[in-house]
């Protein structure tokens, strides 16, 4: 459960970094408005590196294990032909 709430909040993050940017872009008067926009992308850029970074090694280490989609591929076990005699 911590973890979920970790990467929720951190998607909460990048989405709020990311509005932050797209503001100061599109009031881009001035250069400090610019390296606004600049800093604001870059930290969701750090964000979202750190957010993988945690994810791969939760997934790695098997604190997370992850279920759906991914499950059901590795799960297949592959099936032999019949061939006709």
């Amino acid at each position: 459960m911590i973890i979920k709430s970790v990467v929720i909040i951190a998607f909460i993050l990048i989405i709020i970094s990311l509005g932050s940017a797209l503001y100061h872009l599109v009031n881009h008067k001035t250069q400090e408005q610019s390296e606004k926009t600049v800093k604001a992308l870059t930290f969701r850029i750090t964000l979202s590196l750190i957010l993988f970074i945690f994810l791969f090694i939760a997934v790695a280490t098997g604190v997370f294990k992850p279920h759906g989609l991914g499950e059901k591929i590795h799960a297949q076990v592959p099936t032999q032909s019949v061939g006709i005699k």
